[in-house]
């Protein structure tokens, strides 16, 4: 048996057959975390989509920004989903879009495995929270999308602001915050305030901001982290953070980090020839 954490993947179809192939990945006994972003930009985020969800039953995905985007337009009107880009119509209107938007949407925010000590994020946790706030602020979203209410989270999904969570926020403000920081987060300040803007590697951001796992003071957590959201910080390890956006989508690597063992142990695949690489993206 053996448990992979899978990064960015964002309809990067032909990279995660190749990926699975060079695991030699057997659902009968094997696992697979995504990191989430499992759609947008690759060109195959359809297949992409179905191929993950005929793994269900051995595999664990935590949502990333691009999977809520979609999400929240699948709650338009179908005039307006004519106008997203190619890739996203293709899904939203594919025949079993009902079956596959409605599993994405009751797939988690955060996963934590207390007996590898392990714990997946698409992007990352606010400096101020243990592990059990963020399981409890990422179990109050999970709660939301996996009920009659979602449409309404789904709806007021987007926006900077607040751009701080604090335990004085309620609603659907609160929601928002632990979502940015959940999957959108890179740079923020000593009081989790996320720098939206901020995409590089870290040593480029703004004065007074701090990649979110070294904010000066950040709590310490009794588990490794592994996340993904970031392409520009490419294969990192420390700190007890292991990010693992290669950007695949820009002409990078798809990667897979074992976590079963002691040792770090990572697998990739090079993209596909045709994907030019760009710094940056999301």
């Amino acid at each position: 048996m053996a448990i992979y954490a899978i990064g960015d993947i964002q309809g990067c179809y032909p990279e995660l057959q190749r990926l699975l192939e060079k695991l030699r990945f057997d659902p009968a006994s094997d696992k697979l975390w995504f990191c989430g972003d499992l759609v947008n930009r690759g060109g195959q985020s359809l297949e992409t989509l179905r191929l993950v969800h005929s793994l269900r039953d051995s595999s664990v995905v935590t949502l990333g920004n691009h999977d809520l985007s979609l999400l929240a337009i699948g709650q338009r009107k179908q005039d307006a989903q004519a106008r997203v880009n190619p890739e996203l119509r293709e899904v939203l209107f594919a025949e079993d879009a009902p079956t596959l938007l409605d599993w994405l949407r009751t797939q988690k925010l955060l996963h934590h495995d207390e007996s590898i000590g392990w714990t997946m994020v698409h992007a990352g946790l606010a400096p101020s929270w243990t592990l059990k706030q963020a399981q409890r602020c990422a179990l109050e979203i999970e709660r939301e999308l996996d009920s009659p209410r979602h449409p309404r989270l789904l709806k007021n999904l987007f926006g900077n602001r607040p751009a701080a969570w604090t335990s004085r926020l309620q609603g659907i403000e609160r929601m928002r915050a632990s979502i940015n920081t959940l999957t959108r987060m890179r740079f923020c300040d000593v009081n989790g305030r996320i720098d939206f803007e901020g995409k590089g590697a870290p040593g480029t951001q703004k004065p007074g901001m701090y990649p979110w796992f070294e904010v000066p003071g950040v709590r310490k957590r009794d588990t490794r982290i592994v996340c993904g959201h970031w392409s520009a910080l490419d294969r990192f390890a420390g700190i007890g953070v292991y990010g693992i956006d290669t950007g695949c989508v820009w002409g990078g690597k798809l990667t897979a980090l074992r976590l079963d063992c002691e040792e770090s142990q990572y697998i990739t695949v090079n993209a596909e020839p045709h994907r030019k690489r760009l710094p940056g993206g999301d």
